[in-house]
């Protein structure tokens, strides 16, 4: 591999100003897009030796064909021309958002002569003032219908406003006192601006004053006998507090903000916004990020931020991120600069002031807001991943990717992965799950006890080793290999041999299909040792391939270099999937047994009961705590005494890798039991 490509620049030909770069290929199309603070600086770290680089990073920089860049005065100009130019060229390599559904909006048509309200998803109306999002239609209309009676401005089509001009007659909403009906003169077109700009000003959260002034009006009229306007007050009140019972309230209510939350791993990430205006919750928001090259939690947060506020709505003055971005100020900038461009003919001369400030919420409500977005964030990116796996196109596409990327003849239909877990070199186990048709088959996962190893490799050759010969034995062999365990589960359905016979056939039927791909989690080092049991016993017809971690790269036999799957293909979502899937069910196996084995082992001293050991692991709080702890703390544990403690120490400490090292029966754990 050369060390670097050959379109690289001379050192003393980049400047050192800020500005921003674009990578692009033979065909002039751009790659990325990106800004620095020094050019030189910047740049010098896409043209370090390859084989140094992040494995995408060294894609991105391969595919291209040149960079240049573009020298700007400020840190702050670099921020508008690179979001303008991701705008433009939309790069492949930039973060791509995926925003799958369109949400419903309150919107008020401030810029009519006539204002209206209305129920739309359509963000380009000319001078609207929009509210939400909303999660669901009915809870707009609700609102809409409340709110009509405090601002009973105009809510109909343009179709039904003319007709009812040319009538003179007002339509139903008018007659029941929803609409003050503009169309048959009567309120002024002024008066009517002014009520639907009071509608939209209680909407920014602006409630409390409204509330207090309809309550001195109601008072007052009470006061002079006017029953009929203290009702009509009455009502309106009514009908706001039920507007405002809709909403939670999680802040003072002169809070006006933003709240972000992002869950994210290697190839994508989970967005939630939640909209607090007047100290509630007035909209929620929520998409998902495909990430194609490696990038921190700030990165993305600074590109996370620039696209929500990418049109008509005007960012608030606090903004709530879980982590700040190297450019803050800048951003602050922008935002601001932003903010002061969105028309609000509310708002005073028409536009919004003040400045916008990006900040991380460390205590109080605000923590707590925060987390609370964080959490439906990651449920965001569960549901995400759950909904993309279920589909079945995505499916078939991802088993034809990975068909054609591995080399396959067919495709894998059936798949299998292992994991190796331990606890610093003891207590040993793996795991094997199975997918076939790109879907877990959660009856056919196994778990293994490993007796003994000396690295990952060696555990990952002897599960491998073990796993195939079930594709080798027959029935007879695999009623010698059963443990005990399986057949004493069926004992008492039928005869002893019986029993052994029927458990044999089941685990025979569920063990010995071969899979189409075998995959391992690591790199070159374990698929070595996974092919040395794979060529040992002498089964053919597996496709073999490791995936390593860090850069999500899939490691063939006999392979000196990886092979690459698109950073937010189905493919490698399928497989980081099933990586996951042996990750968590061996980590599972793992800490079952770690919890077993302690209990087993104070189990066995003299006057130590199961109350006791309970007792011992919540004090202490876990195991590793226990080992370090000294006679006299286990003595303070309530019902064990000075002696009992010495004993539990001395056990402790003369036997503290024994239970870890315990042969085990060495024999696949059906999941199911």
């Amino acid at each position: 591999m050369a060390d670097t490509v050959s379109y690289r620049p001379k050192a003393g030909e980049i400047p050192t100003q800020p500005g921003v770069y674009r990578f692009r290929d033979k065909n002039r199309r751009v790659l990325y897009v990106g800004k620095a603070k020094n050019l030189r600086a910047r740049l010098s770290n896409y043209f370090q030796p390859l084989r140094s680089l992040h494995e995408r990073t060294r894609r991105m920089v391969t595919t291209a064909s040149s960079v240049e860049w573009t020298v700007v005065g400020t840190e702050y100009e670099a921020l508008q021309l690179e979001y303008t130019w991701i705008k433009e060229f939309n790069p492949p390599f930039n973060v791509k958002f995926r925003d799958d559904k369109t949400y419903p909006y309150l919107a008020v048509t401030l810029g009519d002569r006539i204002p209206r309200v209305m129920i739309t998803r359509n963000r380009n109306i000319k001078d609207a003032r929009y509210f939400g999002p909303y999660t669901k239609v009915w809870a707009i209309r609700e609102t809409v219908d409340l709110m009509l009676k405090a601002f009973p401005m105009r809510s109909c089509s343009d179709g039904v406003y003319r007709r009812a001009e040319l009538t003179g007659r007002p339509c139903l909403l008018g007659d029941i006192g929803k609409c003050a009906a503009p169309c048959v003169g009567r309120i002024s077109p002024e008066d009517h601006k002014s009520l639907a700009i009071d509608f939209a000003s209680f909407m920014a959260g602006n409630d409390s004053g409204y509330l207090r002034d309809l309550n001195d009006k109601m008072k007052q009229a009470a006061s002079t006998m006017d029953y009929e306007s203290a009702a009509r007050h009455r009502d309106a009140i009514q009908a706001l507090e039920g507007v405002l019972g809709k909403s939670a309230v999680v802040l003072p209510e002169d809070v006006d903000a933003d709240v972000f939350g992002i869950a994210h791993d290697e190839l994508a990430a989970a967005v939630t916004q939640f909209l607090v205006r007047g100290g509630r919750v007035r909209g929620v928001r929520s998409w998902v990020v495909d990430k194609e090259l490696d990038m921190g939690l700030g990165e993305l947060v600074e590109t996370v931020v620039q696209n929500a506020y990418d049109g008509p709505d005007a960012p608030p003055r606090e903004i709530l991120v879980p982590e700040l971005p190297d450019d803050t100020a800048e951003l602050d900038e922008w935002l601001t600069q932003r903010r002061r461009e969105t028309p609000d003919p509310s708002a005073p001369r028409g536009r919004l002031t003040g400045r916008v400030s990006l900040r991380t919420a460390q205590r109080g409500d605000k923590a707590a807001l925060a987390q609370t977005v964080e959490m439906n964030a990651k449920n965001a990116l569960v549901l995400y991943k759950t909904r993309r796996s279920s589909d079945f196109v995505a499916r078939s596409k991802a088993l034809n990717d990975i068909q054609d990327a591995l080399g396959m003849t067919d495709a894998p239909l059936r798949m299998e992965c292992y994991d190796v877990s331990h606890l610093s070199g003891t207590n040993i186990v793996a795991s094997m799950v199975v997918f076939e048709d790109g879907l877990p088959r959660k009856d056919q996962y196994r778990r293994f006890s490993i007796p003994e190893s000396t690295d990952d490799t060696e555990s990952i050759y002897q599960v491998i080793s073990r796993r195939l010969a079930y594709l080798k034995e027959t029935p007879a062999a695999v009623v010698e290999t059963l443990d005990e365990e399986t057949a004493l589960d069926a004992e008492g359905a039928a005869g002893a041999d019986e029993v052994v016979e029927d458990a044999a056939e089941r685990r025979r039927r569920k063990f010995s299909y071969p899979p189409n791909l075998l995959i391992v989690d690591g790199g070159q080092p374990q698929v070595a040792a996974a092919k040395r049991a794979l060529d040992e016993s002498g089964v053919t017809g597996i496709q073999l391939a490791g995936i390593a971690k860090r850069l999500e790269e899939i490691w063939l036999p006999d392979s000196d270099f990886p092979v690459i799957l698109p950073r937010n293909s189905d493919a490698l979502f399928l497989i980081q999937r099933l990586r996951d899937e042996a990750h968590r069910f061996a980590i599972t196996y793992q800490r079952a047994r770690r919890k077993r084995d302690i209990g087993t082992v104070l189990g066995e001293i003299p006057g130590l009961g199961p109350s006791r050991v309970k007792e011992l692991l919540k004090h202490f709080g876990s195991v590793a705590q226990l080992r370090k702890a000294t006679p006299e703390q286990i003595a303070e544990v309530r019902g064990v005494g000075p002696r009992l403690a010495a004993a539990v120490y001395e056990r402790l400490a003369d036997g503290a890798s024994a239970p870890d090292a315990q042969p085990q029966d060495g024999q696949p754990v059906d999941s199911s039991r």
